[in-house]
C-alpha cells in the first residue's frame, strides 16, 4: 500500500497553495494555528493532519478540490436550530487531526495515514460550488465529512463567495480548534457543529486529541456567536456512562442552555466492532439526563421513529412541539423566521429567516442521492 499512499500524496501535494494559518519561525520552521495541534513543522515536514506541510519555510495547505461532495438535508450534519427543511451542499477534502476508531468518514479523513483509505481528489473552482448550490436550491454550504478546519483556508474561499451569495455557511467539526483559526472562521461561517466524543481526557488521547481543547471550543464558539449545536455519539462502554453523560450535558449548559444538544446512536464501523450498537433505550436515557442538566433542547438522533417525542423541538415557554421530523424529514415546521413561538411568542434561538429565498415553497424534506462528479 505504500506505493498508493504516495501517489495520493503526491496528488494531493499538487493540489495546495500557500496558507494564512500560520507563523514563520527561525530556520525556516513554521508553526501551524489551523487546529490545537499547533504542529511545529521544519521544512520538509507535515503536520499531524499529513496534508498541511511545509515547504521552504512556507506553510501550504489543500486548495481547489473535493474528495466528497453530496447535496442533503440540513438535519443531517446535524443543525435542528438553522434553517428546518432546507438542503446543505455539502464538500469535503481529505486528511484528519484526530484518528478515531469508529469514524464514518475513514475513507476521507484517514487518507494519508491508513493505506486503505483515500480516494482520489475531483479538481473542483470554488465558484462551480457556488453555481452547484445555487442550481440545487441549497439553503446551506457547509465544509464536512474530513477535518474542516485543516483545510480552513479553502473553505474560507469558499464561504466568502457562497455568503455573497446569500447562502449561509456552516462547518461540521471535532472541535479541536484555536483561537486564530475561529478568528479566521467567523466573518464568513454562521455555523459551527462540534463532535464532544467524551468527558474522559484518557479517552480523547486514544484518538488523537485533548479533551480541554474541544471544552474550549464550544466556549470560544459561543463567545464569538457562531451559531453551535454539540452532538456526542453515544458509544456503549466508551463514553455512556451516567456520569460521563451528566458531565457533558452540565459542561454544555454552563455555556449556554440554549445550545442544542444531539445524542446520536454508534453503529459498528472502521476499527470499532466489539462494542454494541447504541439501542433506542440509551439514546432516550442520555436525554433525559440532558434536560435533567438544564439543558433546553436535546435530541435523539440516527434511530427515527423509535425515540418519541426526543426528535422534536419543543417550546421552553409553553411546551408546544414546533417543529415534528421523522429522522432528517420535516413533518410539521411552526417557527417563524422571527424565531418566536407562535403559541406564546417564547424566542426559540437558533437560525430561521434564510439569507437566500427557496425558489419553490418551503416543503417537506426530498431524498437526493450524493451529487455525481464526473
Amino acid at each position: 500500500m505504500a506505493g498508493v499512499t504516495s501517489t495520493l500524496a503526491e496528488l494531493l501535494d499538487s493540489r495546495t497553495a500557500p496558507g494564512e494559518l500560520f507563523e514563520r519561525l527561525d530556520g525556516g520552521a513554521v508553526r501551524c494555528y489551523a487546529c490545537g495541534h499547533r504542529c511545529l513543522l521544519k521544512d520538509g515536514r507535515r503536520g499531524i493532519c499529513k496534508v498541511r506541510f511545509n515547504r521552504g519555510g512556507t506553510l501550504f495547505v489543500p486548495k481547489s478540490y473535493v474528495a466528497a461532495l453530496q447535496c442533503d438535508p440540513v438535519e443531517k450534519k446535524p443543525f435542528f436550530h438553522m434553517l428546518p427543511g432546507r438542503d446543505a451542499l455539502t464538500f469535503g477534502m481529505l486528511g484528519c487531526d484526530f484518528h478515531c476508531g469508529y469514524c464514518q468518514n475513514w475513507v476521507t479523513s484517514q487518507a494519508l495515514r491508513d493505506g486503505t483509505a483515500g480516494v482520489q481528489p475531483t479538481d473542483v473552482p470554488a465558484d462551480e460550488l457556488v453555481e452547484l448550490a445555487e442550481r440545487l436550491d441549497a439553503g446551506v454550504v457547509a465544509s464536512s465529512y474530513n477535518e474542516p478546519l485543516i483545510t480552513a483556508e479553502w473553505a474560507v474561499d469558499v464561504f466568502q463567495r457562497v455568503r455573497a451569495r446569500g447562502f449561509h455557511t456552516a462547518f461540521i467539526s471535532n472541535g479541536n480548534a484555536t483561537p486564530e483559526a475561529l478568528d479566521y472562521l467567523r466573518p464568513w461561517t454562521d455555523a459551527y457543529k462540534i463532535d464532544l466524543k467524551s468527558m474522559s481526557d484518557r479517552s480523547y488521547r486514544s484518538l488523537g486529541g485533548l479533551l480541554r481543547h474541544v471544552l474550549d471550543t464550544i466556549r470560544m464558539t459561543h463567545e464569538r456567536g457562531f451559531w453551535v449545536e454539540v452532538v456526542t455519539l453515544v458509544v456503549p462502554g466508551f463514553n455512556d456512562s451516567p456520569d460521563e453523560l451528566r458531565a457533558a450535558a452540565e459542561l454544555i449548559a454552563s455555556v449556554s442552555a440554549d445550545i442544542p444538544w444531539h445524542v446520536t446512536a454508534f453503529r459498528q464501523d472502521y476499527r470499532m466492532t466489539e462494542n454494541r450498537n447504541t439501542t433506542a433505550e440509551d439514546l432516550m436515557r442520555a436525554a433525559e439526563i440532558g434536560t435533567g442538566a438544564g439543558l433546553r433542547f436535546v435530541y435523539a438522533g440516527n434511530l427515527p421513529g423509535q425515540v418519541g417525542a426526543w426528535e422534536d423541538t419543543r417550546c421552553p415557554g409553553c411546551g408546544a412541539t414546533l417543529v415534528r421530523r421523522f429522522g432528517y424529514m420535516i413533518l410539521e415546521q411552526r417557527i417563524p423566521r422571527d424565531g418566536r413561538c407562535p403559541d406564546c411568542s417564547y424566542q426559540i434561538p437558533g437560525l430561521w429567516a434564510p439569507r437566500r429565498e427557496p425558489r419553490g415553497p418551503e416543503r417537506l424534506k426530498v431524498w437526493r442521492m450524493p451529487y455525481p462528479l464526473a
